[in-house]
């Protein structure tokens, strides 16, 4: 499984360590992911799906996750994320 965030595409980053003599190491800074269920209105059911915790600050603030994907780009989500848009999309124009 990797450490990218689904929703937003967050994955690691690289940096250094420095420490108090200046001597510098390579790092890596990982995202902060979290195996989440999050509730969809349109399918009415629950998605779990490992996102990031400024992803759900997001979500959060565009009002749920449908809100959420109905602006996000295709290219940032995962192949669960864009099944799940899809389902979505599909159900709230049925309705």
């Amino acid at each position: 499984m990797s450490r990218r965030c689904e929703l937003t595409g967050k994955g690691p980053m690289s940096g250094n360590n420095v420490s108090h003599a200046k001597n510098r190491t390579r790092r890596r800074f990982l995202p902060n992911l979290t195996e989440t269920a999050l509730m969809s209105e349109a399918l009415g059911r629950t998605v779990r799906l490992r996102v990031s915790a400024a992803a759900l600050r997001t979500v959060d603030h565009r009002g749920g996750l449908d809100a959420f994907l109905a602006k996000a780009k295709d290219v940032d989500l995962s192949s669960n994320a864009l099944k799940v848009k899809k389902a979505i999309s599909k159900a709230q124009d049925a309705v």
